[in-house]
């Protein structure tokens, strides 16, 4: 309940939180520390519209490698942590290596992007982008309620 409740609203204060999922602030605060100190939750962000700082342009590349030993994988993982238009990036299974989710503030300045870096990176065999028209859905975290009603009817 916690995890979910701070999923919604991360900026709740911790007597908020408490109430929410019915215990006392003192041992709310404990558990939180120690959902934090466990992995479970790793930061806490505001959820920004990029469109209104002036981010007007959102693409997914799909990258294929030349080469998928793990030297070469991490080696691709490592350049994407320095590429700041790139804000997502994740390994597939498939036709398709890798899937990066890119902004930019126009096209210029993604098209720059790809051509001076993303294609001219060591192993980089393929990339296929699509720009997004617009959004439909957004959810940040996991859906907590597919996990509660996992949960109750597991045996």
């Amino acid at each position: 309940m916690i995890l979910a409740e701070l999923q919604s609203d991360g900026r709740m204060t911790n007597v908020e939180l408490a109430k929410r999922v019915g215990i006392s602030a003192p041992p709310c605060l404990r558990r939180v520390r120690t959902l934090e100190e466990q992995g479970y939750i790793k930061g806490y962000h505001a959820d920004v519209d990029a469109r209104e700082l002036g981010f007007e342009v959102q693409v997914f590349a799909m990258v294929g490698l030349a080469s998928q030993a793990e030297a070469d994988l991490s080696a691709f993982e490592e350049k994407c942590r320095g590429w700041p238009l790139v804000r997502e990036c994740h390994m597939l299974n498939g036709e398709v290596d890798f899937i990066l989710k890119c902004v930019a503030p126009d096209l210029s300045s993604f098209q720059s992007f790809l051509t001076g870096q993303l294609l001219t990176t060591p192993n980089v065999e393929s990339v296929k982008t699509s720009l997004v028209i617009r959004g439909a859905k957004d959810d940040p975290g996991v859906p907590f309620d597919v996990l509660e009603a996992r949960l109750s009817t597991a045996p």
